[in-house]
């Protein structure tokens, strides 16, 4: 199945742009061809060496990952054959096939699995802190034990590519990647993309929704709160005071359901008392108990699929 999937990947990297986006001739527009090659994607862009070169800030930010796990790779932004190569030897160290195609399976072990140490002090205390986002009102709150200690503005995902709804945790934490992640950058655990809190070199951005779904700040308030916040932190990002989508679609879940409308489960019983092993969008025989003991305890048939009833119970329909 990873095979199959590989292959799917390599034709979207190679064939794909030349149909939907042809250049023609030696004369070809330079902007038209900046714009056919570039990625700034989230949700796991499939990356690999093609004609006309890939660039973008998906392919600066995967560089910069690889640097801080020490592969000596200097980010570019362009998918060069050296990035490649140091993707297979990333695809190597971790047991994956060495093709230097970036699919979603790399980018889970990239960005996740290996997690890294702060690159600041962090002066450990029993005090437990968190971080809400009010995308509403474009602002990153921190608390501690429960007390407000700072709010800041935050620029978010503009139309089309959402900041991620939901209750995620500081996955790794990193210093100066530059370009467009600015001073500091602190990856969450978001199951269906590559999502950040991070600096940035467009500080006009900040309070306004134009990025492509990370959490952007000015540099100077980033790292004010980078050494506040040690990996595992808990970061719950709202939208009309909800974690979910106003226009949720409260379609049939189940068991081998995944996606992001489990993610949104997940975290809603979570709020409604009902601690999972992870949100990590998978529907699976945790989510599955989980949905029974609401039902039962809310006077519901406990199939344990969520349907429209249950949906409706638990305030994400109507």
């Amino acid at each position: 199945m990873s095979r199959f999937w590989t292959i799917i990947s390599i034709i979207i990297c190679l064939i794909l742009p030349s149909i939907f986006f042809p250049v023609q001739g030696v004369n070809a527009n330079p902007t038209q061809l900046h714009e056919i090659t570039r990625v700034d994607r989230t949700d796991f862009p499939a990356l690999c060496l093609s004609e006309p070169q890939l660039e973008g800030d998906a392919i600066w930010l995967l560089q910069a990952r690889l640097h801080d796990l020490g592969y000596g790779l200097e980010p570019t932004g362009k998918y060069d054959v050296n990035t490649s190569e140091v993707v297979q030897l990333f695809q190597v160290a971790n047991g994956m096939e060495a093709n230097g195609v970036v699919t979603g399976p790399v980018w889970e072990r990239l960005m996740y699995d290996q997690e890294i140490e702060p690159c600041l002090t962090y002066q450990q205390s029993d005090k437990k802190v968190r971080i809400e986002i009010d995308l509403d009102k474009h602002a990153l709150t921190v608390f501690e034990d429960d007390q407000l200690i700072r709010t800041f503005p935050v620029g978010i995902g503009k139309s089309g590519t959402h900041s991620p709804l939901g209750e995620w945790k500081v996955a790794q934490k990193a210093v100066g990647w530059g370009n467009g992640f600015g001073t500091r950058w602190m990856g969450l655990n978001v199951t269906w993309g590559i999502y950040g809190i991070h600096g940035t070199d467009k500080p006009w951005s900040v309070g306004r929704s134009e990025s492509h779904g990370c959490i952007r700040m000015r540099n100077k308030d980033v790292e004010a709160l980078y050494p506040m916040i040690p990996i595992g932190t808990t970061v719950r990002i709202t939208e009309n005071g909800q974690i979910f989508p106003k226009d949720f679609s409260g379609r049939k879940l189940m068991k081998k359901s995944s996606g992001k409308s489990v993610t949104y489960l997940q975290t809603r019983l979570r709020d409604k008392g009902i601690i999972l092993d992870a949100t990590d969008g998978k529907y699976g025989n945790m989510t599955e108990l989980a949905v029974k003991y609401y039902q039962i305890w809310n006077g519901l048939k406990p199939t344990g699929e969520a349907d429209e009833e249950t949906f409706r119970s638990l305030g994400m329909t109507k």
